[in-house]
């Protein structure tokens, strides 16, 4: 009777190790002796928590085994087991130990009193395997108890060593750990160019009832597709990588290694790691569900993996992971330059592409004309396919190259800064009328200040030896454009873009001793106090004007 009371008060696990030193000892058959084997790699096993995702190392061959129970009281008890490898193909497997009805701790107090227990109800009978994969996908199983069971998980690794994540729940009703998938959880591509794709999937039913908690995370290699996020770090670090945690994702101030870079724009995280076989990307875009990855090299294979991350548990769920190739590079477009031809072009400085113009020389010697307009621009010349000229543009610039009759030159050009930029090119004989009036020492307009009245200014400018013609317009401004009107102002812009009642005067002067090649001249009619803008327009044989550098000048508010 003691006896009795006392299998009433042993938890499950223990009772099975006390019910396996009773067996070992009783003659045994051949199922039993299956039984005590399965029961040894209980002893040397580990309980597996419940409701907490736990993290299992496994090394090469060498398996490992955890277990949990459900008591009674717990009929038709729901549970399941999420299993997670993070890096090589794992197998796993689960086996089940069930009590048969007359086993001790099922009886009440009084059976005992009249019933003597059957031999077969002394061994807990052993249901076989219940389940068992082999891969490195997620895998969910889901099960059900009808009466108190052992549950035994068996995980081995024949691989290498690797790491997995395990989850156990037997609580299904209060939420999900993981990120819901929606039904159809595939990516699609809805877009390629040379360097970008755009991407859209259907959105999780988790930021639906947890958009604050829950965002979307992109990853872009050009390996292969991950089937996990764990996975896909693990792959990263074993390329000698550090990456961050998961939470860096989520805009977490981890610090970087040096081959990472972290760019954040619109809300959006990028993290770039530089690893032997190519860039991998980490973008993080909240709760969007269209992406468009930009900054991609063309001709080249991308695979793109979408998870889903609870920025709460650090839990996420991956989206069927798809791949794209980018379009290869269009052939830039290559604008013929004909002898003595102007060619005005304008250049997209988000876009950062050379504009490409190509020149078959006639004659020996060659004559390029560069005038920057606008912006900063860098010129590279090559003859018959080899560098001859390379480097930034300012102002005006000539350049000459001597070569050979049919010689094939490619000048391109492309902006240096963001804003738009502009140039003036020609391409000419070196014997050819120039383009450009003979040019003084400096552009620069300079102004006196002792001369300055309420009414008046005085300015200067250098001239040249050959008679040309001079222009000057002048421009009433406010103090706040000042800086607006010197940096946006195109300096190949001749008189003809400029309102009427701007020009001052026009004339003519020359000096065979450049020291003395100078002119002033006196505007009056201005108003006290107030910011005038003066340019100054060079005439030469061609017609083609050049623009001296604007002067902003105030005059005198009291005199």
């Amino acid at each position: 009777l003691k006896m009795s009371w006392f299998w009433l008060y042993l938890p499950l696990h223990l009772l099975m190790a006390t019910c396996l030193c009773h067996s070992i000892n009783a003659p045994t058959t051949s199922s039993q002796q299956s039984f005590k084997t399965n029961l040894f790699n209980f002893y040397h096993s580990l309980i597996l928590a419940d409701g907490k995702e736990t993290t299992i190392h496994l090394l090469k061959d060498i398996p490992k085994r955890y277990y949990f129970v459900l008591e009674e009281g717990r009929v038709l008890a729901p549970f399941s087991i999420t299993v997670t490898p993070c890096d090589v193909p794992i197998e796993w497997s689960i086996l089940v130990y069930k009590f048969p009805p007359g086993f001790p701790g099922k009886a009440t107090p009084g059976d005992h009193d009249t019933q003597e227990v059957s031999k077969s109800q002394k061994t807990p009978s052993v249901v076989s395997t219940i389940f068992n994969y082999k891969g490195n996908s997620v895998e969910t199983y889901m099960g059900m108890s009808s009466h108190p069971a052992l549950y035994l998980l068996e995980f081995s690794s024949t691989e290498r060593d690797t790491h997995i994540t395990v989850y156990l729940t037997t609580d299904t009703t209060s939420g999900h750990l993981y990120p819901e998938l929606p039904t159809d959880p595939r990516i699609d591509v809805v877009g390629v160019g040379p360097t970008t794709v755009t991407l859209t999937w259907k959105h999780s039913p988790s930021v639906l009832q947890h958009q604050e908690s829950i965002q979307y995370c992109l990853l872009v290699n050009e390996k292969h597709n991950y089937k996990s996020l764990c996975a896909a770090e693990t792959a990263i670090r074993s390329s000698g990588m550090k990456l961050p945690p998961t939470l860096a994702l989520s805009l977490s101030p981890y610090l970087l290694e040096p081959q990472q870079v972290m760019i954040l724009s619109n809300s959006e995280l990028s993290i770039i790691n530089k690893v032997s076989s190519g860039e991998v990307r980490q973008v993080c875009m909240g709760t969007k569900n269209t992406y468009t990855v930009p900054n991609l090299s063309p001709s080249t294979q991308y695979y793109f993996d979408v998870f889903i991350v609870n920025l709460l548990t650090n839990a996420s769920a991956a989206y069927t992971g798809t791949f794209a190739r980018t379009l290869e590079e269009p052939e830039p477009k290559v604008t013929e330059l004909k002898d003595g031809k102007v060619i005005h072009v304008v250049l997209d400085g988000k876009k950062q592409k050379f504009y490409s113009l190509q020149y078959q020389a006639r004659h020996k010697k060659i004559h390029f004309t560069f005038q920057l307009c606008q912006g900063q621009i860098r010129v590279h010349i090559t003859r018959n396919g080899k560098t001859v000229a390379s480097e930034n543009l300012s102002g005006l610039r000539y350049l000459s190259l001597k070569g050979k009759l049919l010689d094939t030159y490619l000048v391109q050009l492309r902006s240096t800064e963001e804003s738009n930029s502009s140039v003036k090119v020609q391409a000419s004989p070196h014997f050819h009328k120039p383009l450009f009036p003979l040019l003084p020492e400096s552009l620069k307009i300079k102004s006196f200040s002792k001369l300055r009245t309420c009414r008046s200014v005085t300015i200067a400018w250098l001239g040249t030896q050959e008679e040309s013609k001079y222009c000057v317009y002048r421009k009433r401004i406010e103090e706040d454009q000042i800086w607006r009107e010197l940096q946006s102002a195109d300096r190949c812009s001749g008189p003809e873009s400029r309102h009427k009642s701007e020009k001052v005067l026009c004339k003519y002067f020359y000096d065979l001793n450049p020291q003395r090649a100078v002119t002033t001249e006196t505007i009056k009619g201005l108003e006290a106090g107030t910011f005038y803008l003066f340019d100054v327009y060079l005439f030469g044989p061609s017609g083609v004007p050049v623009r001296y550098h604007s002067k902003v000048v105030k005059t005198r508010k009291k005199c």
